[in-house]
């Protein structure tokens, strides 16, 4: 997305005030996920506002991850979020791990000790949120507290070279027990951890927490604006007072956003987890679930992702967007770029009765009517072919105008073709339908002017494609998600979130499609070929569009 393309909000005019104050030469973002999961559609918001606004005021973005607690995190998902990075087209300018800040953040919390700013503290976990207090009570001062720089500075060296249980000590800064934000209540900062990391190995066991290790990561590598979700909002005088109090030259700042919300869709790693954890979905790339894994194997692409988080807006108080909205961006997209094939999901067999069984009549289709010189393919009619189910009825209601007996309809791009009669199976279901051909309409009306107001699609039965259809729809039954949680997720489940179609019956040009290639089947939507199994071919949308912009 160009400059020009990008839109101004309230995040643009904080940095224009900055910059027009002197407070900011340059603009360095930056985007840090933890590696223990994969990308999720509300990470696509914060990838397109941090790279955006570097872009806009041509700076700089930069790839952290935030691995600091090595009990959760691994080498799997770094290298799934590199690969949605590269797939949605980013390049950072730098790619950093927390990790790689260890030495600095523990010589800072030293520097904190001898300031006596922090301590280190025997009372448990729970003891500690005890003493925490609550949001009308103050909170009780850990007995802890007035250790003396010394006895601190020994208790902190001997916590690192592992002399200590896990979770018997903790490094806390000392800040005020009695502040109305819970986060400045003395939090913690480093905790005892005997776990492997994925970089540094068994070097470290005692592990900083993310809100000591992220303000000290963004001042060492010079990011000026570190844009994150309103929920570090209650974070960020914790973070100013880590910068504040560490004696650094650097100092970033901190500014929230609302974070993305989307009807029907809940977004969490959490919930994707525990969704393929009891069997709902089939692996993170399920096409139901919100990772970008999944919205890929779905058939999104990047440009519509940034298009609706675009469309979307960036703004401070959070909102509920229209899942339609990202249904939208992608019809329009694909509109313009998907080529047509006919596809018919749930077949029924039409014989022409006057063709010969040999006879081939290939008629040339246009790929896509939208763009300028379409080109075109050669679809075969023959003798026998499929059109769908539901295109014929043998008990048809008023102003029915698909196929039905002694009724004419247009075969798309071909013939008219008359329903002469209907075959039947022992349990009074259609099995086949026996028609004739009108040779003179071929790609053309009948020349006699009788009208023909039925078009429906088809495919020869001796050249088709024979494939498996995925119907995809809402894995939630409820538009504000907000109301599901862990306990009650099961019971919004949709039952009718997947409808597979396993006797599809495709036009031959199909054969020729590659994994992840998109089109229009015509008259029932937009479909991308399975990223695992060409056999396999995923709705992305439904052809009819309800959204609604706002004018």
């Amino acid at each position: 997305m160009s400059e020009e393309n990008i839109s101004s909000n309230f995040i643009h005019k904080i940095i224009d005030e900055d910059i027009a104050n002197g407070l900011s030469a340059r603009i360095h973002t930056r985007f840090p996920p933890e590696p223990n999961g994969y990308l999720h559609i509300g990470h696509t918001k914060a990838i397109w506002i941090n790279t955006s606004t570097a872009r806009k005021y041509g700076g700089l973005f930069n790839l952290r991850f935030d691995d600091t607690n090595p009990a959760k995190e691994g080498d799997e998902y770094v290298n799934a979020i590199q690969e949605d990075l590269a797939w949605l087209g980013i390049t950072p300018y730098k790619i950093c791990f927390g990790s790689d800040y260890f030495d600095e953040c523990y010589e800072f919390a030293k520097v904190l000790i001898k300031k006596g700013l922090a301590f280190v503290c025997d009372l448990t976990g729970d003891e500690i949120n005890e003493y925490r207090g609550t949001l009308t009570t103050p909170g009780k001062e850990s007995p802890y507290r007035n250790r003396s720089v010394e006895e601190n500075m020994d208790l902190f060296e001997r916590m690192k070279n592992g002399e200590f249980p896990d979770g018997s000590k903790t490094l806390r800064a000392k800040i005020d027990m009695k502040s109305p934000n819970m986060n400045m209540r003395d939090p913690v900062i480093y905790r005892i951890l005997r776990a492997h990391h994925h970089r540094t190995g068994d070097k470290w066991c005692i592990y900083p927490l993310y809100d000591f290790a992220h303000p000290i990561q963004d001042a060492m590598e010079e990011i000026t604006h570190s844009l994150c979700d309103v929920d570090f909002e209650n974070h960020r005088p914790l973070y100013e007072w880590v910068i504040n109090n560490i004696d650094i030259k650097h100092t970033p700042k901190q500014r929230e956003f609302a974070k993305l919300n989307i009807t029907y869709t809940k977004i969490g790693k959490r919930y994707s987890k525990a969704l393929i954890e009891q069997g709902i979905a089939d692996g993170w790339d399920d096409p139901r679930l919100p990772t970008l894994r999944a919205l890929r194997r779905r058939g999104y692409t990047p440009s519509a992702l940034f298009n609706f988080v675009q469309l979307a807006g960036v703004a401070k108080a959070t909102s509920l967007c229209d899942y339609g909205l990202l249904e939208h961006c992608m019809r329009e997209e694909l509109n313009t770029t998907a080529d047509r094939r006919m596809a018919v999901l749930d077949p029924i067999e039409v014989e022409i009765t006057n063709m010969d069984e040999d006879e081939v009549v290939y008629f040339d289709v246009v790929n896509n009517p939208t763009v300028e010189n379409p080109t075109s393919r050669k679809v075969p009619f023959t003798k026998h072919l499929y059109i769908e189910r539901e295109d014929f009825s043998d008990n048809p209601p008023p102003k029915y105008q698909r196929m039905k007996l002694d009724h004419e309809v247009r075969f798309m791009s071909a013939f008219v073709v008359k329903c002469n009669e209907a075959v039947y199976d022992e349990n009074g279901n259609v099995t086949k339908l026996l028609c004739t051909i009108d040779r003179e309409t071929a790609g053309c009306n009948p020349p006699d002017g009788r009208k023909i107001k039925g078009t429906i699609h088809w495919v020869s039965k001796k050249f088709a494609v024979d494939a498996e259809v995925r119907l995809y729809d809402n894995l939630f039954t409820c538009e504000d998600t907000g109301v599901i949680n862990m306990d009650n997720f099961k019971d919004y489940i949709n039952p009718d979130s997947l409808k597979i179609m396993k006797n599809a019956k495709l036009e031959p040009a199909m054969a020729e499609a590659n994994c992840e290639d998109k089109f229009q089947f015509v008259r029932t939507g937009y479909f991308c070929v399975d990223i695992h199994d060409k056999n396999v071919i995923n709705r992305i949308v439904t052809l009819k569009d309800s959204f609604k912009p706002k004018a």
